[in-house]
Parts: C-alpha cells; structure tokens; sequence
C-alpha cells in the first residue's frame, strides 16, 4: 500500500459546478467552463487552479487553435481518489474499490452469514476494504468515503438498520461509526435496493424519470426513481413491497412477523424450501435460478407462478406511480424469462392501459454490479455534489450523511 494520496476536501460551490460539468466524461476549455457556469472567468480559473492542485481535475489534449496557441483542456480525473462500495445481501458481502466514475479497480465476494451480526460482517468487510487498497495500490489517504447497501430498512441520516427482519443484533447498530472508525472515511449506508436502483439507473437508465428496481433473491424489496432522484419517504422505506400482504397468501408465516407477506410467498427462501419438500434440495437463490435454468419443471412452475404474484404487487404500483420502465435484478432473476414473464402477464393484465402503454418491464442490466455501482455513486454524489457545496465534507471524517 502506498503512504500517501492527493490532498483533497469537499468542494465549494464554484468548484462543485465546475465538476459537475466535466464529469460527463467532455474535456473542456476555460472559456466553455465560464460560459457554461455562468462564472466570471477569474473565478472559473481561480477554482481550475484549486481542482488542479487537488487532482480532480487534469490538463489534457490542447484545443483547436483559433489563430494563437491552442487552449488548454480540462477534464474530470477519476482516479483522483478511491471509494470502498459494499453491497451486503443475506448471504454474501461483495466489496469493491471503484474510482469516481464506478469503475471496479478491485473486488472480492465473499460468502457471509448476515444474521451472525454487524460486528462479524462489518469487521470483515473493513479487512476486505483493506485487501482492495493493497491490491489496487492505493493508500487510506485516498479513500474518499465508503458506501454501503444492508438487505433491510435504513435509516439513512444515520446509517442505523431500524428493525431489519432478517438482521438480528443489527437493530439501530452504528455502522457508519463502526466503519468509518477502522477505516477513516466518511461512510453512508443506505438500503440495498436503494443503492442497487441508484446503481441501475444511472448506468442504463438515465433518461428514465421514473423507475422502480425490484430485486428478487433471498428476500423481495424496491427502489423508487421519481423525477429522476432516489426517493426514500419519509423514514425511508418507501419501496419495502416484500412486506405486502398477498390475497392468496393464507397464513404463511414471514420473517417480518406477518403472514401473507409477498417475500414469504414469491421470494428466494420460500421457493427453495418449496422445492426442497418437492424432492430437490435447494438451499439459496442462486441455486432455484440455477436449477429453472437447467430445465427443471418443478422450477420453472415455482418461478413463473412467483413472477405472477410479483406482478400483482406491482400492477397496483403502477397505477399509483406510474413508472416508464421496471428493472428485475436479484438472484432470482437470473432463472431466465420465466420470472419477468409472469410479471409481465399479471401487470399488463391488471394496470390501466394509460399506465402500461408505453412502460417496460426489462431484466437487470447492471446485474450483480447494481449495487456496488450504487454504493459507489452514493459516495461521489456526497462528496462532490452541489448539495454540499457550501459545506465540504471534511477529510476522513467518519460520520454518516447529515
């Protein structure tokens, strides 16, 4: 591991607009930036002067010349610092090291028991997060800050899991102190499916006002997209569809404490022991995908059938929110079409025409990476965003999002 990186805080509100520019990924000229900011062009170089020294910003190819010497470029510098992004799921913790733009520069996955505590999962997610720094040669001066995804309810000004069904000992536990006190950043927490619809939509979706991503693995759970920003509700578990009573779900027990519960009917664990008591013993998501896609009918029947009870919770989502496109992602997902095809049948069926004509319902894009993209973006867009332009995070502090 390297002993030093660059020197970096938060940005102010001229030097936040400037990057909000350039990472579109297009070089541009002093003169672009002022026109483009509104700046005057004292300031605009002022702030390219800041940027420069902090790295997060590079001089690159010369301009077209108009008559003298060709301009100088600048352009955004991703690999001005690093983020560690978590995605923690019921039973496995994948970690990444990513730059500012989300590209992975190293990664481990792990399979890991989320219900043997925050003290056993989050202490091997801060070793991890030291396994990528060395092996991307990065040093902890670098790390901007760290996001992470927890498979239940969040509340994210603190970063405390609220109840978690499928969490025990994580109840209110101060992750984001936990962390960021071994590691030395800033680290915000947030809802898995949160990060994985933020991760999902800015890769593929951008142009998508509003999205919902329903991840389908152990347990069944929604991001929302509105008016192109994430949105939580007011205690930030907005999207919690798992937890939806069915009509048809008797009185299945579900780990929340109801019965009837989506998840319990539709989701991983409840197919894996159905097919378990039918003669094929399946113990995770992963593993009914895997045998749906090797032509089990007894699958496929479990699959296409949670598909439709799926569809039912969303075909009144729709009419309530009316989203342009919904993503599939999880575990399950992977099982092939068989999954969006029975969403598809009972939300085509049931939604109001207006609402379903011109919507799609698609497989994840993003895949297993949703959620480190996600974690990842979460970072940058606290770190570098406008909505903290007159109040730089302050290196290496490890405190949650306030």
């Amino acid at each position: 591991m390297r002993e030093s990186g660059p020197s970096l805080t938060g940005p102010t509100a001229g030097t936040a607009l400037l990057l909000r520019l350039v990472r579109d990924g297009r070089p541009r000229t002093r003169a672009e930036l002022a026109a483009e900011s509104g700046l005057a062009r004292s300031t605009v170089a002022e702030r390219l002067d800041t940027l420069l020294d902090s790295g997060l910003l590079c001089h690159t190819d010369k301009g077209p010349s108009t008559g003298g010497r060709p301009p100088s470029l600048y352009a955004f510098n991703p690999g001005a610092r690093v983020v560690l992004a978590a995605d923690i799921g019921a039973t496995h913790l994948t970690a990444a090291l990513t730059d500012l733009s989300g590209e992975v520069l190293a990664e481990e996955n792990v399979s890991l028991d989320v219900a043997a505590g925050p003290d056993v999962v989050l202490e091997e997610l801060c070793r991890l997060g030291g396994v990528l720094l060395d092996r991307a040669d990065r040093a902890r001066g670098d790390l901007m800050g760290i996001g992470i995804g927890l498979p239940g309810p969040v509340e994210h000004r603190s970063g405390r899991p609220t109840n978690p069904p499928i969490m025990p000992g994580w109840d209110g536990f101060d992750v984001p102190g936990f962390v960021g006190g071994r590691l030395g950043a800033v680290t915000l927490v947030d809802n898995d499916v949160n990060i994985m619809a933020l991760g999902e939509h800015r890769a593929h979706w951008a142009e998508a006002e509003h999205m919902i991503y329903v991840k389908v693995a152990t347990g069944i759970g929604s991001g929302l997209i509105a008016g192109g920003r994430l949105h939580r509700g007011s205690q930030g578990v907005a999207g919690d569809m798992g937890h939806v009573r069915l009509p048809h779900g008797a009185e299945l027990p579900c780990r929340c404490g109801n019965v009837g519960c989506l998840e319990a009917v539709a989701g991983g664990s409840a197919l894996a022991r159905r097919l378990t008591e039918m003669g094929s013993p399946v113990r995770t998501s992963g593993e009914v995908a895997a045998l749906a896609r090797g032509g089990s009918v007894a699958a496929l029947t479990l699959v296409r059938q949670a598909g439709r009870d799926i569809g039912e919770v969303l075909a009144t989502a729709v009419s309530f929110f009316n989203p342009s496109v919904i993503v599939i992602g999880g575990a399950l997902s992977l099982a092939g079409e068989h999954l969006i095809a029975g969403v598809r049948e009972v939300v085509y069926q049931r939604s109001l025409p207006l609402a379903t004509r011109d919507l799609r319902i698609v497989q994840s894009r993003a895949g297993e990476r949703a959620g480190i993209h996600g974690a990842a973006l979460m970072v940058v867009e606290h770190a570098l965003g406008p909505a903290h332009a007159e109040s730089p995070v302050p290196e290496g502090l490890p405190v949650p999002i306030r």
